[in-house]
């Protein structure tokens, strides 16, 4: 079975399948770690994140921190022989607890090759979103390593498993990353998988400051893939916000909360999920599993409070209505997709292309092939919307107000607006979320603390 069609069994009884960041190391942590994650009481898939010295290639780091019994802050896949990890993964793995394997690199060929010789066959990533935050890999360099990559992936299929990638692109930076640009490199990516051959495939999504404006993002999203991506075996994730975490136990559980109401009601098949000590720390296992656990109830009182019709007209509402069209978010994403795809026939070149012409660029993205001419800002409705569009191909009318200076000032307040606004101390007492009433609307920019 597939790991999309995995997904899709879990989540047919539970609602919403649930995943951790979870990654040690040493391979019994590693194991004790899958084993807590598949016996949560939650719907899951299990996790192994690789370490940062793997991530970059600098597998002679490994082989000394393994030597010298350095911790690592990831499992070290492409160091470990390939029968230590099957054990790890011996009597988990499953059809009922599929695993993937999450990195961030942008030559991503010796994790590949490494996952598959150890039977495993789902992994994340992408030539943009794996090269751009995270390093100085010039684009080129990555889109090539990522073809390749594809190419081990699908070694899989000698296996008799069926390869599957996820796009990382709809968390570019984790914030300030306007939806409708978030939305159009996850389809793009995508799109760039396809291309080279996988065809089980998923796109993400990640929480932003405005849950209207989400629902939007995630409807855009997959009305894109099934217009341009119709014989793909695709499926939606969404990841609990991805930047500056609440600092407090009751707003780390509103905001994970907030993401779970969001994957719901768009119909998203799975959640990464994000714990209380996010803001601090590594969280441990124990702490994975609580965050796992909460989002697991939180999905099935959602499903449980809402009368199924009720709950089918407001997802199913048709393509006239805002909610469920993609409305403005589809709109400017579905504009910077067709334009990359007019640079090139062949999707690695026209991204590479797009970047340099700047109909794609990052806002506040230091890599040396983005523009960096695009601005963002969190307006008073709490939507994240363009301050500048630099060269993209949107309408003139597109950023607010005209283009428009970012203070720096301004800056750090959109950066923490999230975690201020979820750690009110008026909101501290409060259960994480009242499913029985209706939604309040995200906090407003004046309601966030300073």
């Amino acid at each position: 079975m597939g790991f999309s069609d995995a997904v899709r069994r879990l989540g047919s009884g539970a609602g919403l399948v649930v995943q951790p960041r979870m990654g040690f190391e040493d391979p019994a942590r590693m194991r004790a770690g899958l084993a807590a994650t598949r016996a949560a009481a939650a719907a899951t898939v299990g996790t192994l994140t690789v370490d940062s010295f793997t991530r970059l290639g600098d597998l002679e780091s490994v082989r000394n921190a393994l030597a010298e019994g350095t911790e690592l802050n990831g499992y070290p896949i492409a160091s470990h022989p390939a029968e230590t990890t099957r054990a790890i993964l011996d009597g988990l793995a499953s059809d009922d607890f599929p695993v993937q394997v999450r990195h961030g690199s942008a030559q991503p060929q010796p994790i590949f090759q490494a996952l598959v010789a150890a039977g495993l066959h789902a992994s994340e990533g992408g030539p943009v979103s794996y090269c751009l935050p995270y390093g100085r890999t010039p684009l080129d360099e990555s889109v090539r390593n990522w073809r390749a990559g594809c190419h081990e992936l699908l070694r899989a299929q000698d296996l008799g498993a069926e390869p599957h990638l996820e796009s990382f692109g709809g968390c570019l930076l984790g914030q300030l990353c306007p939806p409708s640009l978030l939305v159009a490199v996850s389809v793009l990516e995508a799109m760039f998988f396809h291309g080279e051959g996988i065809r089980s495939l998923s796109v993400s999504y990640a929480q932003q400051t405005n849950m209207a404006q989400d629902r939007e993002a995630v409807h855009a999203l997959r009305r894109l893939c099934a217009e341009l991506l119709p014989d793909a075996d695709c499926h939606i994730v969404v990841y609990t916000y991805m930047g500056l975490y609440p600092r407090t136990p009751g707003g780390a559980r509103r905001l994970l909360a907030r993401a779970v109401e969001l994957a719901v009601d768009t119909g998203a098949e799975r959640l990464i999920v994000k714990t209380e000590a996010e803001a601090y720390r590594i969280p441990t296992v124990e702490e994975n599993v609580a965050a796992l656990e909460f989002a697991g109830a939180v999905a099935r009182s959602l499903t449980d409070r809402r009368d199924g019709a009720a709950l089918a007209t407001h997802l199913e509402a048709g393509p006239g209505t805002r909610a469920t069209d993609g409305g403005e978010v589809y709109a400017e994403a579905a504009q910077l997709v067709h334009a990359v795809l007019d640079c090139d026939a062949d999707l690695g070149r026209a991204l590479s292309a797009a970047f340099k012409r700047g109909l794609l660029d990052v806002p506040y993205c230091l890599h040396p092939d983005n523009a960096g001419r695009t601005r963002s800002f969190i307006d008073t409705d709490g939507r994240l919307r363009w301050a500048d569009t630099g060269d993209l191909p949107l309408p003139p009318g597109t950023a607010a107000g005209g283009r428009r200076s970012v203070t720096s000032a301004a800056l750090m307040s959109a950066l923490s607006y999230v975690r201020d606004a979820y750690d009110r101390p008026d909101l501290a007492s409060e259960p994480a979320l009242r499913l029985a009433e209706p939604d309040p609307g995200p906090p407003t920019l004046e309601g966030a603390p300073r």
